[in-house]
């Protein structure tokens, strides 16, 4: 590892120790893994034997190896909506996934102040986090900070969307033109915007954060 690597590693942890002490103050639990292999084995304790799991479209799930572990896991009852056949599963997978004990997501982005960024167009994603799952777990890469709220919005629709647009196929101005037109287009992915500051139940919501960028 450069110096330059154990540098940016030693300031990641710095930002980590200080968002999760904010996080805290709005009942939101906050922990730091230097590596994506410490985030799955934390998020493998988050998910007890026998819970009904569910999951938000995430790469950051897919390339930290959540996704893997909880896929391997014959003592879980895993929501896949890739397995469903219709559109009608899929709508129930959905509705099914607001009941379950533990639901999975990351953040479009993170702020310094311990705040929680998301930008969704179905809106099934955020309204998990906001209300029905038991226990709701965000594993976040520290490349997903940002100094302010309205950087973080700025973030996600000029950083993370356009690509999110090219690997779902939408036909949005920021797939096409790499930038945010502020559209209004049938495949438009910025339906809601919803900024979580704190968690009214204490302990539902868990952040992971980790010293690795994962997703967009």
């Amino acid at each position: 590892m450069t110096n330059t690597s154990n540098s940016l590693k030693q300031s990641y942890k710095h930002q980590a120790e200080s968002i999760i002490r904010l996080l805290a103050r709005g009942n939101i639990s906050g922990y730091y893994c230097e590596s994506s292999a410490d985030a799955v084995a934390l998020a493998k304790e988050l998910t007890p034997a026998d819970s009904v799991v569910s999951f938000g479209g995430s790469m950051s799930l897919e390339e930290s190896g959540v996704m893997q572990m909880l896929k391997s896991r014959d003592d879980i009852r895993l929501l896949d909506r890739s397995t469903a056949t219709t559109p009608d599963e899929i709508q129930k997978m959905y509705r099914d996934a607001l009941c379950s004990d533990v639901y999975f997501m990351s953040s479009n982005a993170i702020t310094l102040n311990g705040e929680l960024v998301n930008i969704d167009g179905n809106g099934n994603r955020v309204a998990a986090l906001i209300y029905g799952p038991s226990k709701v777990v965000l594993v976040i890469g520290m490349n997903k900070l940002a100094a302010t709220v309205d950087d973080a919005i700025r973030r996600v629709r000029n950083i993370a969307a356009p690509p999110n647009g090219v690997r779902l196929g939408k036909q949005t101005p920021c797939a096409v033109s790499g930038s945010c037109g502020d559209c209004f287009s049938p495949d438009c992915m910025c339906s809601h915007t919803v900024i979580t500051r704190r968690c009214s139940t204490p302990d539902r919501i868990h952040v992971i954060l980790v010293g690795e960028t994962l997703g967009y």
